[in-house]
This record gives C-alpha cells, sequence and structure tokens, in this order.
C-alpha cells in the first residue's frame, strides 16, 4: 500500500522540526524550510504544493516575532495570513487535509476564565491580528482543516522562553521577570505526540473533525512561574528572581494579562487531554539537560 504523502511548512523551526521527525510513521514526510518554501511568495506555495501531491499539509511555519510584527506587519500578513489562505485552497484544490498552528494572541486578555473556542476574539497586536487573519483565510476556502490554537510555545532549541531563561540564569545573579501575564507553556514534544495521535487517526477523521481547536497543557503559570520553575530545576546555584509588572517591562507590541485556553472541545472530540505542562517541562529538561 502506498504511504500518503505528508507536507510540513517550517521543517527547521523549533515545532516543525519535530513535528516532521514524528510525521514520517504515517507517511513519506515532505519537509520544507524557509529557504526551499518562502511563504511570502504565493507562486512559490502553489508550486510546493502541487510538487509534492500532498494527503496531508502541516503549516508549522509562522512569523513569530512579535514586537518585530509591529514594524513589519506586511512580512507578518504574507506568512500568518495569506500563506495559511493559499495552503488551504490548494489543500481544497487537491483534497489534502491541512493542520495549522494559530496562537492564544487572538484574544485580549480581558477574561479571567479560559478562553473557549468560540469566545470573542480581540487581538492586541499585528502578531495576534495576523493569525487571526490566517485563520479566517482557512474557513473561506471550505478545506477540510484543523486550527490549533496553542501558547507559548518552547524546546531545547530556537528562540524561545526556556531558552533565554537558561542562559541569563547562567550569565546572572538576578532575573526580573514579568508576573502578570498569565497563559500556559507548551513543550513542542507535547504538542507534536498529540498531532501524532490525531494524524494516527485516518486521514478521514481529520477531515470530518475539521474546526478550531485550542491544543495546550493542563495548568496555567505566569512568565515570572514558568521562569522559576526552569531555575528552580536547571541552576545549582541560587539565583534572585524578582516579579515585575508589564508596566516595568515595556515592549511594542501588548499582550494579553490573561490567555489560558479552555481545551474541553478537543478532549471531547479527540478522547484525550495534554499532561500537565510542570510535569512537560521536566521532561523537556531530562532529555535536554545542558
Amino acid at each position: 500500500m502506498t504511504r500518503p504523502s505528508i507536507l510540513v511548512t517550517g521543517a527547521q523551526g523549533q515545532l516543525g522540526v519535530v513535528l516532521a521527525a514524528r510525521l514520517r510513521a504515517h507517511g513519506e514526510v515532505r519537509a520544507t524550510s524557509r529557504a526551499e518554501l518562502d511563504l511570502t511568495d504565493a507562486d512559490s506555495i502553489v508550486t510546493a504544493v502541487r510538487q509534492a501531491r500532498p494527503a496531508l499539509i502541516v503549516n508549522a511555519a509562522a512569523y513569530t516575532a512579535v514586537d518585530r510584527a509591529e514594524e513589519d506587519r506586511e512580512t507578518a500578513y504574507a506568512v500568518n495570513a495569506r500563506a495559511p489562505g493559499l495552503l488551504a485552497e490548494e489543500a481544497k484544490r487537491s483534497g489534502a487535509v491541512l493542520v495549522h498552528f494559530s496562537t492564544d494572541y487572538v484574544f485580549d486578555g480581558a477574561r479571567r476564565t479560559p478562553y473557549p473556542e468560540d469566545a470573542p476574539t480581540a487581538p492586541l497586536n499585528v502578531y495576534g491580528a495576523s493569525k487571526l487573519a490566517g485563520e479566517a483565510a482557512i474557513a473561506a476556502t471550505g478545506a477540510s482543516a484543523l486550527v490549533f490554537r496553542t501558547s507559548w510555545v518552547y524546546g531545547a532549541r530556537g528562540a524561545n522562553f526556556l531558552v533565554t531563561i537558561r542562559r541569563l540564569a547562567a550569565e546572572r545573579d538576578e532575573l526580573r521577570i514579568v508576573a502578570d501575564q498569565v497563559g500556559v507553556p507548551n513543550w513542542t514534544h507535547t504538542l507534536a505526540h498529540a498531532v501524532d495521535r490525531i494524524v494516527g487517526l485516518g486521514l478521514r477523521a481529520l477531515a470530518d473533525r475539521s474546526g478550531v481547536y485550542h491544543l495546550c497543557s493542563a495548568g496555567e503559570a505566569s512568565w515570572y512561574d514558568f521562569a522559576c520553575a526552569i531555575v528552580r530545576r536547571t541552576c545549582s546555584a541560587p539565583k534572585r528572581i524578582v516579579p515585575i509588572t508589564t508596566a516595568e517591562f515595556p515592549r511594542p507590541a501588548r499582550r494579553p494579562a490573561y490567555a489560558v485556553l479552555d481545551t474541553a472541545k478537543f478532549r471531547r472530540v479527540f478522547g484525550f487531554s495534554l499532561p500537565d505542562w510542570q510535569g512537560e517541562l521536566e521532561a523537556c529538561l531530562h532529555n535536554s539537560p545542558g
């Protein structure tokens, strides 16, 4: 029996590289990097998809520089909004299924209880607005697509909070970390394992479950909580970690104060939920102690 073709975009990114490795159990993976597939170029997208002829497209590519997006709006929208719409159009044309990742930043953070999928969206920054536009572009095509909103993605490689905190903790005796923004940390391997399980249901089952889902580990944390957990598990010498407010650490892009995602719909539809973020952080550090 011929194995299905799977196209993974952003395959050199922190999530894409793990997804590409996991998905090889389900088909012939064509893993494309930014150099191979320019998501700002419509012709490049169409050509790549039609050459790969995938049964499944997994879009792990995104413009994730939240602050830089405030000044580089055009590129953010090209990658986060127009490209997903084009991938969905190609999926619709060929009968493929699209898996796409979105963000908690589509919400404004005004709630104090977890956001369900149908909560009103109101992004505070260009990054969140561009990702929301990508969701709309996918939906408009009518393609079979699963959009997974997630948050605070980290891993042992790439540019992310875990890597930054480990570096800063090695350089400094005191860290000042924002304590009034609350969300959910998600290890790349946890997310990839969940997608692995979902793809294992079969492409028809995925198509039947098209829609937007919140895919996150259990629990919640502030950036301060997350930093404390990292330092406590990785530093032999004690470090002083000082909680500060968002106002004390101004950034070009506004962030939601509360962006915890309600994952009840995902659990109901797929029959499982992700473990607590603290245990997953422990597993991440155990697998990459350096």
